[in-house]
């Protein structure tokens, strides 16, 4: 039997806190999940690649795994991201979240290696096979380079862990591709922050958000507007966030966000190499980007989050 989820709303992929020796600030990093679930945000995901998965080792994501699980202790679910070069580490790693306890795993394509479509779905079976945890599948063609597409999904519905789907390839037509040839299968989520709307509108009921970090709160309200119709309050809100909205595009969106989340007063900018801090005109774009965000930052329609 699949397992039984009620995955909707906005899940922030957590930034991953360093001391300034660039090891491991847990107090911090729970510091910033509690930050988010007492802000309104529906989930939480953990060691996505705003998270830094792939620079962490592995006894770092299973200790931001039981953080993760004891800062929430239920109020949100939890999922843990999976990046590895191999199947194999990812079932083990899959395995460390099905012993932590915590609700649900997101599988990324194995990374470094391109593969073929049948490789790339068998990598997702192995992995979603060999755990009880329900599986997010995570596409993002244009930094992981392996692109999951709908004929790839559509063979995956035989396999009941695998319950959701997160696209971040940007082109919202996936979700109506998806259903035309599996129906509601698969749980739908958005994973690319500026086409957050669209998504709504093509069937994504959840959005693993980037930007969300530093304003969990217009994540949030976004998305539940966008979720309920209302598009003429949502739309004037959408156009504010917009341009913080592109970072979650570039290659350096976890920089970009981190700085971003170190402005609002939610963490640190610091990153572990190869992500090294933003170039000082890079930086100095962003900090006016949020220079006039903040400036112009909007009154938010009433959509009974909770008080902060």
């Amino acid at each position: 039997m699949s397992p039984r989820i009620s995955w909707e709303g906005v899940f922030p992929a957590v930034t991953t806190q360093f001391n300034d020796d660039l090891s491991l600030n847990i107090d911090a990093t729970a510091k910033v999940m509690d930050g988010l679930i007492r802000d309104g945000v529906s989930g939480l995901i953990v060691c996505g690649s705003v998270g830094e998965n792939t620079s962490l080792e592995r006894k770092e994501k299973v200790a931001i795994m039981e953080t993760a699980k004891s800062v929430a202790s239920g109020r949100v679910p939890v999922l843990c991201g999976i990046a590895e070069f191999t199947t194999a580490f990812a079932v083990e790693t899959a395995r460390e979240a099905a012993r932590v306890g915590i609700d649900g795993v997101m599988v990324m394509p194995a990374l470094v290696y391109s593969s073929k479509p049948h490789e790339t779905a068998a990598h997702f079976r192995a992995v979603a096979s060999a755990t009880d945890l329900p599986v997010m599948l995570y596409n993002n063609p244009p930094i992981y380079k392996n692109d999951v597409t709908p004929d790839i999904l559509a063979s995956l519905a035989d396999v009941e862990t695998v319950v959701c789907f997160k696209d971040s390839s940007g082109d919202t037509r996936r979700f109506i591709d998806t259903r035309n040839m599996v129906g509601d299968r698969f749980v739908l989520f958005a994973g690319l922050d500026d086409v957050i709307v669209e998504s709504v509108a093509m069937g994504a009921v959840g959005w693993v958000s980037g930007m969300s970090n530093a304003f969990p709160r217009e994540g949030e309200t976004l998305f539940r507007l966008a979720k309920a119709g209302r598009l003429a309050e949502a739309m004037p809100l959408y156009e504010w966030f917009m341009p913080l909205l592109h970072l979650d595009a570039r290659p350096d969106l976890v920089q970009c966000i981190k700085l971003c989340e170190h402005i609002m007063g939610r963490g640190t900018a610091l990153t572990r190499p190869p992500r090294l801090a933003l170039l000082p005109h890079e930086k100095a774009e962003v900090e006016a980007m949020m220079a006039k965000a903040l400036k112009n930052r909007p009154r938010l329609p009433d959509v009974g989050l909770k008080a902060a």
